[in-house]
């Protein structure tokens, strides 16, 4: 099965095994997305992102660039991987998310979202179109439509509400990147977003509506805000039923490893999460046979290697003393071989899972690396 963008190789039951081509490079999926909001992943370079954690599309958020350095800066230097110098692949959220999470500080029209900056609090409006726009100057090669995210909980007249604004705003951002042209010289693709929160008929209305704007890929959103996994899980196999099959699918802000997994096997293509570098810096390790707080005194003296077998270089070396030593002390050294470790992780579980799609064995192995995975080491 093929588009002109996607090519999906390989299915084991709905978990899926593909290729998305993109202007700097192939995305092999499934697929983790490091998180580089501001254009950098925290305390990592972009050569080990692309040599040690192998990962192959990063992203960053136009929110952060639009406040810091300035959208216009990126654009000047020729767009975010050059401005970067990670020259692989890569996405925009399109600050749709980060508005939501100002909701003291922010407000919803038909026109946008009104909100006062982080940083000095001055105040700014987001539109559609000037989403659009912004995105077309910072370059990344697949970009976000800008939606609202409704929160969890909310009542069903909200998220009705919200995912017709979400609608409205969508044909705007359809709108505007058709009338206009790349600025750095290669194509870019523009997702739209499912919302509709936890209510399945909402999902379902969304998906159909997203789904019939043929676009090169679709997003769900509005999912790990806050409600429970037995509520996420259900809405995740709905929306992929109705999504077509031909592009990728890419769930937004998920999640924990065992989240991976869950979510792969509903047929989720693409994934990013601040977990693993976030968590990381606090001491918390995803590996194989569970998570590993080395903020535990257990750890105090132990000098084996933090994770021996494990895909990580850095912790196949250092020990579990010694990196609980370094992220006690607040060491920079410590959060960045937990970063490097956790985001190692994360490319090879989901790199294991296309392997195991393409042979055929992911349906028998996935459930029991799940357990695993979530477990207190």
């Amino acid at each position: 099965m093929k588009t002109e963008n996607f090519t999906l190789s390989a299915t084991d039951g709905h978990a899926r095994a593909g290729t998305l081509r993109t202007a700097h490079g192939p995305v092999h999926t499934p697929v983790f997305m490091p998180v580089g909001t501001a254009g950098t992943v925290k305390g990592v370079h972009p050569h080990e992102l692309r040599e040690e954690v192998g990962a192959q599309i990063v992203l960053a958020n136009t929110y952060h660039l639009f406040l810091r350095p300035g959208t216009d800066v990126v654009a000047a230097a020729g767009g975010i991987q050059e401005f970067s110098r990670w020259r692989g692949p890569m996405l925009t959220d399109s600050g749709g998310y980060q508005v939501y999470s100002l909701a003291k500080q922010r407000q919803l029209s038909e026109e946008g979202a009104t909100f006062r900056s982080h940083i000095d609090g001055t105040q700014h409006l987001f539109t559609p179109e000037g989403v659009m726009d912004l995105q077309r100057q910072i370059g990344a090669d697949v970009v976000m439509a800008f939606d609202e995210c409704p929160p969890y909980p909310c009542t069903e007249a909200y998220a009705k509400t919200s995912l017709a604004l979400t609608n409205r705003w969508l044909d705007r951002c359809i709108a505007r990147f058709g009338d206009s042209q790349p600025l750095h010289g290669y194509a870019q693709m523009l997702f739209p977003i499912v919302q509709g929160g936890t209510f399945p008929e909402l999902r379902r209305e969304s998906a159909e509506y997203v789904a019939s704007k043929e676009l090169p890929g679709n997003a769900i959103g509005g999912l790990s805000v806050g409600e429970p996994a037995e509520r996420m899980y259900p809405i995740v196999e709905l929306v992929c039923g109705i999504l077509p099959a031909d592009r990728p699918r890419y769930l937004m802000g998920v999640g924990t490893p065992a989240n991976l997994l869950e979510c792969i096997a509903r047929g989720v293509d693409m994934f990013d999460c601040v977990l693993p570098s976030r968590n990381g810096r606090h001491g918390m390790l995803y590996t194989s046979r569970g998570i590993m707080n080395l903020r535990n005194a257990k750890w105090a003296n132990d000098h084996a290697p933090v994770d021996a077998d494990g895909p990580c270089a850095a912790t196949r070396l250092h020990s579990r003393a010694y990196l609980r030593h370094l992220i006690k002390s607040q060491e920079p050294l410590g959060h960045q071989i937990a970063t490097l470790h956790n985001l190692t992780f994360f490319t090879w579980l989901v790199g294991e899972a296309r392997r195991r799609i393409e042979d055929g064995s992911f349906g028998g192995w996935w459930r029991g690396m799940a357990e695993a995975v979530g477990r207190k080491a």
